[in-house]
């Protein structure tokens, strides 16, 4: 999802439009998990960006995307522009060494 969404709207309250585009938003997080995911994956994965602009959009954690949209509100923008591409994701299981510790299997020595 590659959007522009306004903040403003004529006749609408600023409070109930942000509501409308965060709940946009959570809607489609959901619906992209439900997906079946590919074989060979676990989960489904997310890369997000979030700004004024789609030029000027920083890369932000799936967890920080609803707080930059309510940042962008907070300091006055007309429109907040948000990109969601979802990307599948494999698990990285940990493993225990001698003394009880995880580290990623690839950060064991190859024997």
């Amino acid at each position: 999802m590659k959007k522009n969404f306004p903040l403003q709207a004529d006749g609408k309250h600023p409070d109930r439009v942000l509501e409308a585009v965060k709940h946009e938003i959570r809607k489609y997080f959901k619906r992209e998990r439900n997906r079946d995911v590919p074989k060979g994956a676990d989960f489904w994965d997310f890369d997000c960006k979030v700004g004024l602009s789609a030029d000027r959009a920083e890369v932000v954690r799936v967890s920080g995307v609803i707080e930059a949209v309510d940042a962008a509100a907070k300091a006055g923008a007309t429109s907040v522009y948000v990109e969601i591409l979802s990307k599948y994701g494999v698990r990285v299981h940990k493993a225990r060494d001698a003394s009880g510790s995880e580290t990623p299997l690839d950060a064991l020595p190859n024997d």
